[in-house]
């Protein structure tokens, strides 16, 4: 199978000043209750839909999510700092720095931080999909009626099974 690039996009001649630059510092974009903090790195809205790129500092024994999986989106994780749990559908790993997991549309995964240090890693959406809205709300569901969880998650392209 021969995999080429993708038709043109861009059809100026000289190209555009069109980057954008964060610096290391910037503040995080959202702080949880349990002091993990996820910054938004390059959403939806800033790559016109064609991913989604976000760090997220976990605090010690920060939990996460229980195994999942999405319809529409990709999903991988990096690991930048400490351990980090995660499922690649069949089985959990401890992924340290440098470690690396892909999951494919429809693909079961989870991750969590159960180390008494904190953990740090990069999450990548492909295509983009607008996540930050889940970030932020995805702490209240404890406190939504049974029929507005089942819309969020819908709405959020998230699949529980655990």
């Amino acid at each position: 199978m021969i995999v080429s690039y993708p038709s043109d996009r861009y059809h100026g001649e000289t190209g555009e000043v069109s980057a954008s630059f964060r610096p290391v510092g910037t503040p995080a974009d959202l702080t949880v209750a349990n002091g993990t903090q996820t910054h938004y790195l390059a959403t939806t809205a800033s790559t016109g839909g064609e991913f989604g790129l976000y760090q997220v500092d976990m605090t010690p024994r920060a939990g996460g999510p229980a195994t999942h999986f999405h319809r529409t989106i990709s999903e991988s994780f990096f690991v930048l700092d400490g351990t980090v749990r995660l499922f690649d559908g069949k089985q959990w790993v401890d992924a340290k720095k440098g470690d690396f997991l892909y999951v494919p549309t429809g693909g079961l995964h989870a991750f969590r931080n159960e180390s008494d240090d904190p953990a740090s890693f990069l999450i990548l959406f492909a295509p983009g999909a607008p996540r930050e809205e889940y970030f932020e709300k995805v702490g209240t569901v404890a406190t939504m009626t049974e029929e507005e969880r089942t819309e969020f998650f819908l709405k959020h392209d998230t699949y529980w099974t655990d």
